[in-house]
């Protein structure tokens, strides 16, 4: 049986990995909140970008961790279209989850609803991730272990869309931001711990793209985006700061209309 690490890099890979974890969550849990206080296509697409935000910073999460992941033994090649799948399934399942929560009447059937769904996707997103690992040997897993990464999935999902809809202020979404990326993050972890990998030594080459030639870009490319995201969510007007400057664009409107009366 080959010694598996999890972190070949030392704590570079889990910090980065928790940090990209809550970015994701944070920008979600924001979108999410301006969602709830916008009508029409505004929600629409405040939801799809937080479901966008939130499987991002998933899907990062997970496979900037497997930048650390390593098996003596063998190399690790990844295989790109069930990668790429993995990435999709994140987005789409959340973005179900995130519309259930967005659009349900009844709050806590949408909450319940909508947690199974985008935690169930989150565990999808890291076993299809870790179908995608190429090696020269048997991967199995322990099936206790991976109902428990599963059910961490779902618990922290449920949180993540709670906290969407009961909680406003900065610092609190902020401070769930943090939960969610440490229960994301014991998610992967959990998962990980249930894999037991026998090599079989072999000279023949891998089929694939090794995780710095493919991961590694995507991953820096996503992140980026979540940066940008982040910046354009933080200087977009809330829904308080545009009836506010509507507001006073009306009573300036109407002060001109008297003045011109008067005069």
């Amino acid at each position: 049986m080959g010694h598996l690490d999890h972190a070949t890099f030392g704590w570079l890979t889990p910090v980065l990995s928790y940090a990209m974890a809550c970015i994701g969550a944070a920008l979600g849990l924001r979108c999410t909140v301006r969602a709830l206080g916008a009508t029409g296509r505004s929600r629409r697409n405040w939801l799809v970008t937080a479901a966008s935000a939130i499987g991002t910073g998933i899907w990062t999460m997970h496979f900037v961790a497997m930048l650390g992941f390593g098996v003596s033994g063998t190399d690790i090649r990844y295989d790109v279209p069930l990668t790429v799948l993995s990435l999709l399934v994140a987005m789409v399942v959340v973005c179900a989850g995130v519309f259930a929560v967005g659009y349900g009447r009844d709050r806590t059937s949408a909450l319940l609803v909508g947690g199974l769904t985008t935690g169930l996707g989150v565990a999808s997103m890291h076993y299809l991730g870790m179908a995608a690992v190429r090696l020269h040997g048997d991967v199995t897993y322990d099936p206790m272990r991976v109902g428990l990464s599963v059910a961490i999935a779902v618990v922290a999902a449920t949180a993540a869309l709670w906290a969407a809809l009961n909680i406003k202020s900065p610092v609190a979404v902020t401070l769930a931001s943090l939960v969610m990326g440490a229960a994301v993050s014991s998610m992967h972890y959990t998962g990980m711990v249930a894999v037991h990998v026998q090599v079989t030594p072999s000279g023949e080459t891998l089929p694939g793209a090794t995780a710095m030639q493919f991961i590694f870009p995507l991953a820096v490319g996503l992140g980026s985006y979540l940066f940008l995201t982040s910046a354009f969510v933080a200087l977009s007007p809330t829904t308080g700061e545009r009836e506010a400057s509507a507001s006073a664009q009306q009573a300036e409107s109407a002060a001109s209309r008297q003045q011109a009366r008067t005069v």
